[in-house]
């Protein structure tokens, strides 16, 4: 029995994936639950299990080209063990390869050959899937180029006169490569929000001494009773679910002419997930302690690189996150995730002099260890003094974690 592997939903409002890459060919026997291919959307990737046992026949639908859900893009034979399942389909007969050709050569490049009698079977095709575009033809055609149509017979060449070398040397070759779905989505929302909203950045600096004192003589007892090390992530997380208890204005959003104001807590944190960032929403982030967060982090962390997060996961959010911090940033100005208000952004922790005591009394120069951060919010329902008080909340919550565990 031949099984159809069909596109399935893959979120809300999706309607069509681009084949990432099969991680399986044709004549290949799978399992149940074996991963065959990747499919790509603007809102999340994800990996396509085999629902059966069996031997891969046909693969329709080719890596690159999109796919609607629903759509047939592979043939499995149930039950079939390599060497006994039937052969691959073959290729459509000659009769049917003009159609063929036709439906991988783009309009431009089909008016070109039309004009100058050429056929799309002469060149390989350089576009997504293998399609032949215009430069194919007009890069490679003697008709173009000047080249006779039929290559003279080859005489030896004299040896070259040794050259000096040009003012550029190396190799100077390009490599185009089409945006992902979820590229494309990210370059969509980021642009929209510097267009559609009234963007500010503020700065602050945080004293880390008190947080990494803390870790440092709780970690083991941490770990030995929640399974998770304490990071820093969730101490800001707290931190920021407490100033946004005090600023409303920074966790809501507009919508029209109106103000919404949330009174829930989604945060946002923004995750490098490889094919792309993504910001999965920890709910409710003011019912979760520290261990909570820490274990909702490192679970979307490992969903974001095997590439498995859903896409309900990344739907929503009140505020966002985001830490440059670990890829070695120390300033950075982020960018909000509309229609959300604000984003703080975490930085590298850099130990350098810094006064510290009271003026006059105890006042003295020690090296500590320390971290920028800044906020950027819209300014169309956050005024300045609302965002720098904010931030410096968040500031002094660090500084002093008791706080953060007291709630006060």
């Amino acid at each position: 029995m031949s099984f159809e592997l069909k596109v399935p939903g893959v979120g809300e409002s999706v309607t069509e994936v681009e084949i990432g890459g099969w991680k399986i060919k044709e004549g290949d026997q799978v399992r149940v639950d074996q991963d065959l291919v990747e499919l790509l959307t603007d809102k999340v990737n994800q990996v396509l299990p085999s629902p059966v046992a069996g031997v891969v026949t046909k693969i329709i639908i080719k890596a690159g080209a999109p796919a609607k859900v629903g759509e047939v893009i592979a043939l499995i034979e149930v039950g079939a063990t390599a060497g006994s399942a039937p052969a691959p389909l073959p290729a459509a007969p000659a009769a049917s390869a003009s159609k063929a050709d036709a439906q991988k050569v783009m309009p431009a490049a089909a008016r070109v050959l039309a004009e100058n009698n050429l056929k799309p079977s002469d060149f390989k095709g350089s576009g997504p899937g293998g399609r032949l575009l215009k430069e194919d033809v007009l890069g490679k055609s003697a008709v173009f180029t000047g080249a006779p149509a039929t290559p003279a017979p080859a005489t030896p060449a004299a040896p070259a006169a040794p050259k000096s070398c040009a003012p550029v040397c190396g190799d100077r070759s390009e490599e185009t490569v089409r945006m992902t779905p979820l590229r494309r989505a990210i370059a969509r929302n980021l642009l929209a929000a510097q267009q559609n909203a009234a963007l500010l950045t503020t700065f602050n600096e945080v004293d880390m001494t008190a947080v990494m004192e803390l870790r440092t003589a709780n970690q083991d007892r941490f770990v030995a009773r929640h399974g998770i090390k304490l990071g820093f992530m969730s101490f800001f997380v707290k931190a920021t679910v407490e100033a946004l208890k005090l600023f409303p204005s920074v966790n809501a959003e507009v919508r029209g002419e109106d103000i919404v104001y949330k009174k829930y807590h989604d945060i946002g944190i923004a995750i490098g997930g490889g094919k792309g960032l993504v910001v999965p929403i920890l709910r409710n982030a003011e019912q979760f302690g520290l261990a909570e967060i820490e274990k909702g982090i490192a679970d979307y962390a490992a969903k974001a690189k095997a590439g498995t997060l859903k896409a309900e996961e990344l739907q929503g959010g009140t505020f966002t996150i985001t830490n440059g911090g670990v890829y070695g940033s120390l300033l950075s100005t982020p960018i909000v995730n509309a229609p959300q208000s604000g984003v703080l952004g975490m930085h590298g922790i850099v130990r350098r002099p810094i006064a510290v005591g009271t003026p006059g009394k105890d006042e003295r120069i020690e090296i500590r260890p320390m971290m920028y951060i800044a906020l950027t919010y819209d300014h169309r329902i956050v005024d300045g003094r609302e965002a720098v008080t904010f931030l410096k909340t968040v500031k002094e919550l660090v500084e002093d974690p008791a706080r953060i565990v007291l709630g006060c």
